[in-house]
């Protein structure tokens, strides 16, 4: 007995509540005929508009803020391999080298402390600020189903009043709904009425703490930042000072591209001979006045034909292709190489058109680091990724720091922008085309 009372209950709220929706579907359609009035409040619906306005703000805050905080996560993650790989070509008899590991570990710890404050002192008051919105929404919706039942009922009672043949019965009952469906409306109008003005005051208040708290600790941590480059710089400087006069000498090496030998190396010839191995010398103290300008030939030995040192010099003719053979052969394998990148590099540097990209394909960047997408219309990116950047259709509603594009993996297997296309920030990506 107790189930079926209890399902009889349950009954007869949605039966209750069907007809409150039916009701007010009835009388928003007469409303916008022009059949019935509808109580209007400019001042409110003044109030509703702001509220619109500050949550759309703070939304987008919100999502630039996280922005922002991802870019700083990936700054400290490049420090931190850029710092990796200084620890890694450091030797360790060099000096400073300790100093320079610390430095290292403070940079890390510097980065870390600096996300963690502005998670702390911006992302969470953040999301604090946006915490309140979704009820006062949930009200400010209740108050407008609240307002058509009000006018429902203050329709229903002035027709029975006007009606011919009044049912005083019918006319009690009506004017006390009406009685109750006013008393509810206002209260949370009223409510409303005080809340929204005091909501939309503060939000000058939350942009000045939330924007002065990143001003100072932006500045906090670039001037410790500021610290340790000095440090930095100052144990580079000591270890130039230390080897930076030194010269090094380095023996050139057989060209892979000289006639084979026997296996028997043949004795050196003795020093101060002309056809002594010639020598590159590294050397930072400034040179002689007396000696060659940059890119002039080297001094040609008896062995060496004519042609190798117009070849050294960069003027060799297109016919000398023997000549420039020789030379190769005769050259120390430190100019020989040199020459020989040069000259593939510049034969290399054509290439193809590029076919089957998007309609206004403009360059490739490849992602660097992951990115989660925040919202349906930005693309979730690994490291490695390779998008194909595409213009907006429309300018205007591109976001500085943002790209629309479309993954190379994604289009070579739909062909299609509308399934595949987004948004993405800038500065996760490097340009590879």
């Amino acid at each position: 007995m107790a189930e079926m009372g209890s399902k009889g209950v349950t009954a007869g709220k949605f039966a209750s509540s069907m007809q409150k929706k039916l009701t007010r579907a009835q009388e928003k359609v007469l409303q916008k005929l022009g059949k019935a009035d509808e109580t209007k409040d400019e001042q409110f619906e003044q109030c509703v508009q702001n509220f619109n306005k500050q949550l759309n703000e703070g939304t987008r805050l919100q999502k630039d803020l996280r922005t922002y905080l991802a870019s700083v996560k990936a700054m400290h993650e490049a420090s931190k391999k850029l710092n990796e790989c200084l620890q890694e070509v450091y030797e360790p008899d060099w000096p400073g080298r300790d100093e320079a590991s610390k430095i290292a570990e403070n940079n890390d710890l510097l980065w870390m402390d600096y996300h963690q404050k502005l998670v702390d002192q911006a992302l969470l008051t953040m999301d604090t600020y946006l915490g309140q919105f979704p009820d006062i929404k949930s009200r400010i919706a209740k108050r407008g189903r609240k307002l058509v039942d009000y006018d429902s009922a203050r329709h229903h009672y002035e027709s029975l009043q006007t009606a011919k043949k009044k049912d005083e019965a019918k006319i009690a009952k009506a004017e006390e709904e009406l009685v109750k469906a006013q008393k509810v409306f206002e209260e949370m109008n009223v409510d409303l009425q005080e809340e929204l003005p005091s909501l939309w005051n503060s939000r000058v208040g939350f942009y000045v703490n939330t924007f002065q708290s990143i001003a100072v600790l932006e500045e906090s941590f670039h001037r410790e930042m500021s610290k340790l480059n000095q440090s930095l710089n100052d144990a580079l400087v000591g270890l130039e000072k230390q080897h930076g006069s030194n010269t090094f000498t380095v023996k050139a090496q057989p060209s892979d591209s000289a006639p084979a030998k026997e296996n028997k190396s043949p004795s050196p010839p003795p020093d101060g001979s002309p056809a002594a191995t010639p020598e590159v010398r590294v050397n930072h103290e400034p040179e002689p006045a007396g000696a060659a300008a940059p890119g002039a030939a080297l001094p040609k030995s008896p062995s060496q034909p004519a042609e190798a040192s117009e070849v050294a010099g960069g003027t060799q003719e297109p016919g000398d292709t023997a000549a420039g053979e020789a030379a190769s052969n005769s050259l120390p394998a430190v100019v020989v190489e040199t020459f020989s990148a040069v000259n593939g590099a510049v034969e290399g540097s054509g290439g193809g058109a590029r076919v089957d990209l998007p309609p206004g394909f403009m360059f490739k960047v490849q992602a660097q680091h992951d990115y989660a997408a925040t919202d349906t219309d930005e693309l979730q990116l690994k490291a490695g990724d390779v998008v194909l950047v595409i213009p907006f259709q429309n300018p205007e509603e591109q976001d500085e720091g943002w790209l629309m594009g479309v993954k190379e993996s994604d289009w070579n297997q739909h062909k299609e922008l509308d399934k595949c296309q987004g948004v993405f920030p800038e500065n996760f990506t490097e340009r590879v085309q």
